[in-house]
């Protein structure tokens, strides 16, 4: 108990760090977040309501300790480009950065602690050197060109999928779960999908590998192989299972930086999540927008790295015993 109390207090002390200096940091940028509403016919008592309604017209400090008492709250301020509060804004877009992680990783995971066990199980024969140096240049490769080349080849070359958005302009769904689950969806969602899948396997396989190789050294395997066992079953029922635990672990951590590498796809296929939203915030000055969206994708980050710590507190007794003593 105590363990997860101290990593309790060190999660809200990290957020609050990270939400100052996002505080900061959007209002000593260069320009205005009033150029997107200001023209040659705006005038000067308009300009100076436009200032009140944001409040932009308190000093720093009130502004930073309202932004504070706000977010413990639930409360990340109203939209200046859509004039909305943030939360509702941020939560329409959320599920469908939420849906693309989970498909990317479960896919990246999946394959890559199969491929992982199977270059380890094969060690020093050809398929081992053609495996690796693929999942290293994969994994290696910028997000945004695995990203171009999917679109080149595979929207704009074969014309299999669509090449950006979450959904064909103008079609109708009678709800979120028929919207979803629709044909339309799934199409849309494939290539953004699958590039950031191929970008995050390479650390589920080298890991996976890795730690297959140090299993297969054990006791058990070796006893395995002299009673006769199959391949197969000493691969799958006794070596991987045993390898899977950091795997494991890195899902969670996955999820995490998956999220904050949506940006980057997001942005490339046009995904209506919060990757893009957020890189569309910045460039519009959409102050409480950006440090909503940059405060959940830090959110998501922490939760995910406290639940790997408490996952490999529990399963695994050295950590345990190391942080009690």
């Amino acid at each position: 108990m105590k363990y997860i109390l101290s990593r309790l207090a060190h999660m809200f002390l990290v957020l609050w760090a990270v939400g100052t200096i996002l505080f900061f940091m959007f209002r000593l940028m260069p320009g205005t977040p009033l150029a997107a509403f200001i023209d040659n016919t705006t005038t000067a008592e308009q300009q100076d309501a436009l200032i009140r309604q944001f409040g932009l017209d308190k000093s720093l400090g009130e502004q930073y300790w309202l932004f504070l008492t706000n977010a413990l709250q639930g409360d990340l301020g109203r939209s200046f480009f859509f004039k909305r509060p943030v939360t509702e804004v941020v939560m329409e877009v959320l599920p469908n950065t939420i849906i693309l992680t989970m498909t990317s990783l479960i896919i990246a995971y999946i394959f890559g602690a199969l491929a992982g066990a199977y270059l380890a199980w094969h060690r020093g024969r050809w398929i081992e050197g053609i495996g690796i140096p693929i999942a290293l240049t994969t994994r290696a490769a910028p997000e945004f060109w695995l990203g171009m080349v999917m679109l080149a080849v595979f929207a704009f070359g074969l014309g299999w999928f669509p090449a950006g958005g979450a959904n064909t302009s103008g079609a109708v769904f009678q709800n979120e779960w028929a919207r979803v689950f629709s044909w339309d969806y799934l199409r849309h969602l494939t290539l953004p999908a699958l590039t950031l899948a191929i970008y995050l396997q390479g650390l589920p396989l080298l890991l996976m590998r890795s730690n297959m190789l140090e299993v297969l050294q054990e006791e058990f395997i070796t006893m395995g192989r002299m009673k006769g066992l199959s391949n197969s079953t000493i691969l799958l029922n006794h070596a991987a299972r045993n390898a899977l635990l950091p795997v494991a672990t890195a899902f969670a951590l996955g999820i995490g930086s998956a999220v904050g590498g949506n940006v980057v796809v997001e942005t490339v296929f046009s995904w209506p999540g919060i990757g893009r939203l957020l890189v569309n915030a910045v460039a519009a000055s959409d102050y409480p927008l950006a440090q909503g969206a940059f405060l959940i994708i830090t959110f998501v980050l922490i939760i995910m790295n406290f639940i790997a710590d408490i996952t490999y507190h529990l399963l695994d007794p050295r950590v345990r015993f190391a942080a009690s003593s």
